[in-house]
């Protein structure tokens, strides 16, 4: 009996202990969390001290044809209210009009553009079939942008470097020729950051594009000068890339729809330094555009031949939905969710609660270490960094380019030198733990969302920050690439604009080959809370 009582005092003294224990964890936690936010706002206001006085945001539209979806645009050439070259011209002006302010076109084909504009219209004249053209050329006449990075044939293709500023594409990306096909003509290319891996669109070749809605603050990257010249009204829609958030992350700070496609689904010949399709990898290109409406008949032409493996078409009812959300990350290193973007996922949360009578909090195991999966799963991408940010001429070294920078002779931005510094100095993560983890964090979600499931999370911790601030919080990237991780598809839906005239937002994740409920939930949101808000 006295053995008993032992045991019995033995475990109240076990259970006691781990309860100091999460009582100290949960007090560490919250004493991190508040340094963590304090330090954001020092930030913040140093930064203010400098930008807050050179605020602009582009001027204001001239032409409601620039508010108008891809899709309309297209309807409106095919029917004769409206001609290709009109509409390629108009947008051709506006981007002339504010890319002073925001500088994210880097070439331009203009001129070409318009030859091509008047061909579409003398080709409408001759149609005696238009369901037909509507069908096999669904865009026909509408103008588009692409990245830099994306290869576009007789145009730059430099990647941001330096080294390869006279570089220029023989052929198309796959992607790009698959919308030239779709009817759609390409006007002009836009900024990024070096080999597309930044969060940031900046380059020693073409400069720093900057945020439409406030030219202080960042577009994100690397699909940067895409977001900033869509939100500009300066293209209708555009094709991206995303490897670790790089459609979502320029959607998100610029207030846009931006989508990355289920895995396996898009071709990735001639986006970066690809030259060949290869299935196993994190990278999809995706549609960047204003309206929902455009997701999907956009997505159909980018996947090709693979459209069989998706239901765009199926009619989906929002009101039967599970749905999940979840608050944060649960990274310490990322910033705390400021209270705007806490309000923008309650009222999404709250809407869909009340059209389906239930939305479950989660929290994805794992989704604490995203940065550090992403960082894992990188190694495992067909991709040298090393080697190709000399244009594939030899292999450099943080400790080579540090000296260069010292020494006044680099060609690289800071931004540059540190993924160097992360991958020469800074310890791997292990094999094993990464790939447990992922499994696990990916099982999960699968379970929960099944066919007719979407999560909400947040697309960031907040709106577009101040230029160069993102070195000092470069974590926050967790919140997009997390999902390059698991592969799953993933919509950023804008909803309107906070009390400084920025871009809000959430992440819209369906499990994968799901991608037409996010889609679905795109529409709803937008149709309720207003969608993509004009900058001016």
């Amino acid at each position: 009996m006295c053995t008993s009582i032992k045991s019995e005092e033995s475990l109240q003294c076990k259970d006691i202990l781990q309860l100091i224990k999460k009582l100290c964890c949960d007090i560490l936690r919250y004493i991190i969390i508040q340094i963590h936010f304090y330090f954001d706002c020092i930030v913040d206001f140093v930064f203010g001290i400098y930008y807050d006085s050179k605020a602009k945001k582009v001027p204001a539209v001239k032409n409601d044809l620039l508010l108008e979806s891809a899709i309309s645009l297209a309807e409106k050439i095919r029917t004769k209210k409206v001609t290709s070259e009109e509409i390629v011209r108009t947008y051709i002006e506006r981007c002339k009009e504010v890319n002073s302010l925001i500088n994210a076109v880097v070439e331009d084909r203009y001129s070409d553009a318009i030859k091509e504009a008047k061909a579409v219209d003398a080709m409408i004249e001759k149609c005696k079939d238009l369901e037909k053209m509507k069908i096999t050329l669904p865009f026909l006449g509408v103008p588009f942008t692409t990245k830099e990075s994306n290869c576009a044939k007789g145009l730059i293709h430099s990647m941001g470097l330096l080294c390869r500023r006279n570089h220029r594409s023989e052929e198309d990306a796959t992607t790009v020729r698959l919308l030239k096909e779709a009817g759609g003509i390409l006007i002009a290319k836009t900024n990024i950051p070096e080999l597309n891996l930044w969060i940031e669109s900046r380059n020693n070749l073409y400069g720093q594009t900057n945020n439409p809605y406030n030219i202080t603050r960042t577009v994100g990257g690397s699909s940067g000068g895409e977001g900033a010249i869509v939100a500009a009204c300066g293209a209708p829609f555009s094709i991206c890339s995303d490897i670790g958030g790089s459609t979502r992350m320029p959607a998100f700070f610029n207030g846009l729809f931006g989508h990355k496609p289920s895995e396996g689904l898009t071709p990735v010949a001639g986006i970066g330094l690809r030259e060949n399709d290869y299935p196993d990898t994190m990278v999809a290109a995706g549609p960047l555009c204003k309206k929902a409406e455009d997701l999907a008949p956009f997505l159909k032409v980018l996947i090709g031949p693979n459209v069989h493996r998706l239901k765009l078409d199926k009619p989906v009812n929002v009101k039967n939905l599970k749905v999940f959300y979840q608050e944060s990350s649960g990274d310490l290193r990322a910033s705390k969710i400021n209270s705007t973007m806490q309000a923008t996922l309650i009222k999404v949360v709250q809407h869909f609660r009340e059209l389906t009578g239930s939305a479950t909090k989660i929290k994805i195991p794992g989704s604490e270490y995203s940065y550090k999966l992403w960082r894992y799963w990188m190694t495992r991408e067909n991709v040298n960094f090393k080697l190709n940010i000399t244009d594939r001429k030899y292999i450099t070294s943080a400790k080579r380019e540090i000296f260069n920078l010292l020494t006044g002779n680099s060609q690289l931005t800071l931004a540059a030198i540190i993924k160097l510094i992360d991958e020469d100095f800074l310890p791997q993560e292990n094999d094993e733990w990464a790939r447990k983890v992922t499994a696990k964090a990916k099982q999960f979600l699968e379970e929960k969302l099944g066919d007719n499931g979407v999560l909400f999370y947040p697309s960031a911790p907040f709106p577009a920050s101040y230029h160069y601030s993102t070195y000092l919080r470069p974590f926050n990237f967790g919140y997009w690439c997390l999902f390059n991780v698991l592969r799953f598809p993933v919509c950023q839906v804008p909803l309107g604009l906070d009390k400084e005239g920025l871009p809000v937002g959430i992440q819209v994740v369906a499990a994968p080959y799901n991608d037409h409920l996010c889609f679905a939930v795109a529409k709803e949101l937008e149709a309720t809370f207003g969608g993509w808000v004009p900058p001016s």
